[in-house]
């Protein structure tokens, strides 16, 4: 390369950074890109950046997920190099095989229950209904309780009984 291109490379870069340089893509046909870290001519150095360009969607069409997991960690600086597709689809295969597994056990667990329910070795989980609102002072009960008909004047220590005790006294 002759010295005036050269010069002409090092006056583009300078001014305007240096190009894009395309990563990779995934799956779906997303293009992964990197600009290297290099020096503004005012002598700002600009970190590394790393982008996709999204096939058919706009930017704001987005959502958490519409990108595989490891192209995001590329994207995000969580790790340095950036995935295979053998390593994209070979981690695809492992969460399919994790959700079949939890799925799995999940219906082994409710057999299992329905068996313990069913011979009586654990308590079917109570289905309660409370009616009211939790400021009333009767909230959860059926109706409200009787007001205190004891006044201060008639009051004496040790002779108050819980409602529906009877005349048994703790001794």
């Amino acid at each position: 390369m002759s010295w005036a291109w050269q010069a002409l490379r090092a006056l583009r870069l300078r001014l305007l950074g240096p190009a894009k340089e395309l990563v990779g893509t995934d799956q779906f046909g997303n293009k992964y890109y990197r600009v290297p870290k290099h020096e503004t001519r005012a002598g700002q150095i600009i970190q590394e950046r790393r982008f996709v360009e999204a096939i058919n969607r706009q930017a704001y069409q987005y959502e958490m997920g519409d990108f595989p997991i490891e192209w995001e960690a590329w994207i995000r600086k969580k790790r340095n190099d950036p995935p295979t597709i053998e390593e994209i689809l070979k981690n695809e295969n492992y969460r399919e095989e994790m959700k079949q597994k939890i799925q799995d056990v999940s219906e082994k667990d409710k057999l299992l229950q329905a068996k313990e329910y069913k011979e009586g070795l654990v308590a079917e989980p109570a289905h309660t209904q409370v009616k009211g609102h939790a400021s009333a002072p009767y909230y959860g009960k059926k109706e409200p309780s009787q007001d205190p008909t004891s006044t201060a004047n008639t009051f004496q220590p040790g002779s108050w009984m819980p409602p529906g005790s009877g005349s048994s006294h703790n001794k």
